[in-house]
């Protein structure tokens, strides 16, 4: 295995399951140092008890403003600084047109864009010139999904973000990208998918199945080395096609 990330200090949300775990475990492997951040102690405690020494685990939601605190807090106090942040908690679910509710809107949004701002602003502080941010977009964000309008919107909010922050940030030698994944057969996709919708996205693909997870980390480890030295306002498809076609 590489080790390009040899220490290097990282922060993962939503890194206890799914696309943030595969990550923090493809970032460990390459010599990072990970904090994960995420709403479950247990599922947590798992992904601590899978990826071993170098990691840490913090519990709360990108929604909560103090939660991100404690985060950075410990950071902070563990490592003094920060090189990698991977924003990738997000929610979604489904409501068609018609029955969408200014709940699930505020849900959706809290998370996916107003948790990314504050995921990024409050670690600005500890990172420095090389550092790396990388932001969970989604195939959905360019095609949109159907039914899915708030979820989808959210992510092509996400998208921007990234474009807008390239200019915020320049002088600092701080990069910024988004990551786009397709169906991604994680846990919460198979709840949310079932049998049937899981066939259904592997059949839209032009690579004829579903992501697994590491593919994803695999690229989000690309993301914040210095092999993406180059890149910043991208969006990198991984998404075996879905949305280029």
């Amino acid at each position: 295995m590489m080790t390009r990330l040899n220490g290097k200090t990282a922060v993962i949300t939503g890194g206890a399951t799914g696309i943030g775990r595969a990550a923090a475990k493809r970032f460990i492997e390459e010599g990072a140092f990970v904090f994960i951040f995420g709403r479950r102690q247990e599922a947590l405690d798992a992904a601590v008890a899978e990826l071993g020494p170098n990691v840490r685990a913090v519990k709360g939601s990108v929604s909560d403003e103090a939660d991100l605190d404690r985060l950075y807090a410990a950071v902070q106090a563990e490592r003094g600084t920060l090189d990698i942040v991977f924003a990738n908690a997000g929610a979604g679910s489904m409501l068609p047109l018609g029955k969408i509710t200014a709940e699930h809107i505020d849900e959706t949004f809290d998370t996916n864009v107003k948790g990314t701002i504050f995921t990024i602003q409050r670690a600005l502080p500890l990172m420095s010139e090389g550092g790396s941010i990388i932001l969970t977009g989604s195939s959905a964000g360019t095609t949109g999904a159907p039914g899915m309008s708030a979820y989808s919107a959210s992510k092509a909010a996400v998208r921007n973000l990234a474009r807008t922050w390239a200019q915020d940030l320049k002088g600092t030698g701080i990069r910024v990208n988004v990551l786009s994944p397709g169906a991604t057969a994680t846990e919460l996709a198979k709840e949310a998918l079932g049998e049937e919708g899981q066939k259904a996205y592997a059949s839209m693909t032009p690579l004829q199945r579903m992501a697994d997870p590491a593919e994803i980390g695999a690229v989000a480890a690309f993301l914040a080395s210095q092999d993406s030295s180059f890149m910043t306002a991208s969006e990198v498809a991984v998404d075996g096609g879905l949305a280029q076609l």
